[in-house]
Parts: structure tokens; C-alpha cells; sequence
């Protein structure tokens, strides 16, 4: 199996040191960015395999940009996964017309992280089926 690439788009660092440590179980190559403006230009030169999009960034918010990233061309069918500490009712629907593919709330659950991730990188059917969405 070639190794997927994932874009991590993620300010906190003690959440960026976390997912690092779990995609480092993987064979997964990891990019990371720190706020949207560095993400959108990652996933255009990287053209990931799926993108960890934190909802809450300095500057441009997650879903900003993820609307950009889907109106690209080039990366619209590339799966987004928000990564949200605010799993209010009705955030999955912000999310989901912002254009991402799923969610993940924070703190992050390390005993299923790697399985949610994997069922997205194998496709979004997959993983919506396998979350139950």
C-alpha cells in the first residue's frame, strides 16, 4: 500500500503534537500548517489524501477554508474532516454545507482515531458507514 498523505490544519500545538504521535503509528506522510492561509497553499503543492481541518484557526476560520479548498478544481473530491471542540446540535450541519466530509470532536479519542482516519482515507462512504452517519 503507498503511503497516504495527510494535511494537518491545526494552531494548538499540544493538538498538532497529538495527531503527529498517532499518524506516526501509521504509514501515513504528514504535513502540517498552523492557520488556514499556509493549509490552503500545503494542500495545493501536496494535493493530500485527506485533510484534518480545525474548525477554530487564527485569521481565516477552518470552514473558510474549506469552502476555498472545495472550489478548487484540483482539490474539490479531496476529503476535509473538521476537527471541532464545538459539538454542538447543528455543528454538524455547519460543517457538512462549509463541504467537509465528517468531523472529529476534540479532545480527541486516541483508542479510535487512527480507525476513523483510516475509514476516510479508504473513502467517505466507508467511513460514514462505519460511524454510523
Amino acid at each position: 500500500m503507498e503511503d497516504k498523505t495527510i494535511l494537518v490544519i491545526e494552531d494548538n500545538e499540544l493538538n498538532m503534537k497529538l495527531v503527529r504521535s498517532l499518524l506516526k503509528m501509521s504509514s501515513y506522510v504528514m504535513v502540517e500548517a498552523g492557520d488556514a492561509e499556509t493549509g490552503i497553499g500545503l494542500a495545493r503543492e501536496n494535493k493530500p489524501d485527506l485533510i484534518l481541518m480545525d474548525i477554530q484557526l487564527p485569521g481565516m476560520d477552518g470552514l473558510s477554508a474549506t469552502k476555498i479548498l472545495k472550489a478548487d478544481p484540483s482539490l474539490k473530491d479531496t476529503v476535509i474532516i473538521a476537527l471541532t471542540s464545538h459539538a454542538m446540535e447543528g455543528d454538524d450541519t455547519k460543517v457538512r454545507e462549509a463541504g467537509c466530509d465528517g468531523y472529529i470532536t476534540k479532545p480527541i479519542d486516541t483508542r479510535n482515531f487512527l480507525q476513523t482516519v483510516a475509514n476516510y482515507v479508504n473513502g467517505p462512504e466507508d467511513a460514514k458507514r462505519e460511524a454510523g452517519n
